[in-house]
């Protein structure tokens, strides 16, 4: 098996669309901005998600949480590191931090829970039907 980093880190430069009328970003983005990460972590991993899509495996959110510690203003960027903190086959779990652009702020955290779908949305274990991927994330736990 193969080790690979735990953690890997996405950089994202707020944009203005992204904020409200106070000039700071609305709660929702912090959701997709997770998503950006996560799909930003499986790339670093040797895994781009439509190269998934294609072999006709579906990673859908289960659940997403996220708590906010401090604002985030247009214009600025963030870094969100980004974990996957636990993978059974079945499902698995990415936890998420928000830090401001040299890392001494934390805007916020979060996780998400996912599970695997085959293209009739019938869940599937990994390692017998994509076993290479399988191996790429039982790697990013070790």
């Amino acid at each position: 098996m193969v080790y690979m980093e735990k953690l890997k880190s996405y950089k994202h430069k707020v944009q203005y669309y992204e904020t409200d009328a106070m000039a700071i970003v609305h709660h929702s983005n912090y959701i997709r901005w997770f998503e950006e990460a996560r799909l930003d972590y499986l790339e670093q991993i040797g895994l781009p998600y439509d190269e998934i899509e294609r072999r006709q495996i579906m990673i859908p959110v289960l659940g997403a949480s996220c708590q906010y510690r401090q604002a985030v203003k247009f214009g600025e960027s963030v870094w969100i590191d980004t974990e996957i903190t636990s993978f059974n086959g079945l499902k698995f779990s990415v936890a998420y931090k928000v830090y401001d652009e040299s890392r001494t702020v934390l805007h916020a955290e979060g996780t998400t829970e996912h599970c695997f779908l085959d293209a009739q949305f019938r869940p599937i274990r990994l390692k017998k039907v994509a076993p290479d991927i399988y191996e790429k994330f039982s790697a990013c736990l070790n």
